[in-house]
Parts: structure tokens; C-alpha cells; sequence
């Protein structure tokens, strides 16, 4: 069984939890330092408030392991606030963990009004429903990134690596895909 630390100081951290369990993952929350160190198989870090989450990854004391065990090829799948947190680059605000060669800008779609639902291919999969809130965007990606999927001519699921980062939440819908994807890419 493949075990999953969610990052859980902020956001959609119960949602992934759910998707994750429903295809057999075991699940665990990561609150504080100490839970990095129960050897997760992989990690997800979900969408919420970036600029929140990756104070709160400082602040206890989390952000060294948490980067440190990205870069030494845990997987980890980052939704929405996740993309940010893993960007190397951010416009319009700071870069945090900064393990992916991309650049993303931070709500590119707009604030909460400019949520929306989409439908778009994922990795060869077929399509799949996208949910964007307050999403970012890629605008640049680095050498070995590759693209999962694209709305309108933007990158907006990308893996580098052990690394894949979605703009989208798809913890929020009912279709497995991307958790699947993921779960299959840490086997």
C-alpha cells in the first residue's frame, strides 16, 4: 500500500485525502515537523493559500525536509497553491519550496470570480473536468518539463521529474485520473 503524507497546515488537504483513499492509498497528515519524518512513499502539497502555506512550512520548522525530500526524488503532487509552492519562479510573489523549473503566475485567471470549470486532455489519458480557482498559470517552463495538459495554449498540469504540478484542483471532482496518474507514477 502506498503511503501518503498530505501537507496539512492549510487548504484542500481532506479532499486529497479522500481521492487518495478511494484508490487505496494510506493517507496521513503532515501538521508538524516530526510527521515528515514517518517515511511517506509520496506527497501532496494541495491548493489553499500559497503565500500562507509556505510561511506556515517555515514557521514549523518543516521547509529544509520538505525541500530536501523533493530533491532527493519523493514524489509529490502539488494542486493550484502546490504548482506555486513547487515553481522555481513566481510572478507577483515569492517562490517557496522552488523544486520545478517552471514559472507560474499567481491567479492568472483572475480572483474568486474568476473560477471556472473546464474540460482538457491529461497525460494521453482522455479528457478530464478541470477545476480552476483563483489558479495559477505556467508561463515558462524549464529544460526536462513536460506538459500534461493544456487549456487554452497554457500549460496547466506539468511533471518534472518525480515532480507533478497541477493548476487545477483534482480533488475537487469526482473523476480519479490525476490521483490515479500520480499514484501510479510513485509505484
Amino acid at each position: 500500500m502506498t503511503r501518503v503524507g498530505v501537507l496539512a497546515v492549510q487548504g484542500a488537504f481532506v479532499e486529497h485525502e479522500a481521492s487518495l483513499s478511494r484508490l487505496g492509498a494510506e493517507c496521513y497528515e503532515i501538521r508538524k515537523a516530526a510527521d515528515l519524518g514517518r517515511s511517506p512513499d509520496a506527497l501532496v502539497i494541495p491548493g489553499g493559500e500559497s503565500t500562507v502555506m509556505g510561511k506556515l512550512v517555515r514557521d514549523l520548522g518543516m521547509f529544509d525536509t520538505l525541500r530536501g525530500m523533493i530533491l532527493d526524488g519523493t514524489p509529490v503532487l502539488g494542486t493550484c497553491a502546490g504548482m506555486i509552492m513547487l515553481a522555481g519562479s513566481v510572478e507577483g510573489g515569492p517562490s517557496h519550496l522552488a523544486t520545478m523549473p517552471i514559472a507560474v503566475r499567481r491567479n492568472a485567471y483572475g480572483r474568486q470570480l474568476g473560477s471556472f470549470s473546464a474540460r482538457a486532455g491529461f497525460a494521453g489519458l482522455g479528457e478530464i473536468p478541470l477545476e480552476f480557482i483563483r489558479a495559477p498559470a505556467a508561463v515558462s517552463l524549464g529544460e526536462g518539463v513536460e506538459t500534461l495538459s493544456v487549456v487554452d495554449g497554457v500549460p496547466v498540469a506539468v511533471r518534472y521529474g518525480n515532480q507533478i504540478a497541477t493548476a487545477f484542483h483534482p480533488e475537487l471532482t469526482d473523476d480519479p485520473t490525476v490521483h490515479t496518474y500520480f499514484l501510479d507514477a510513485v509505484r
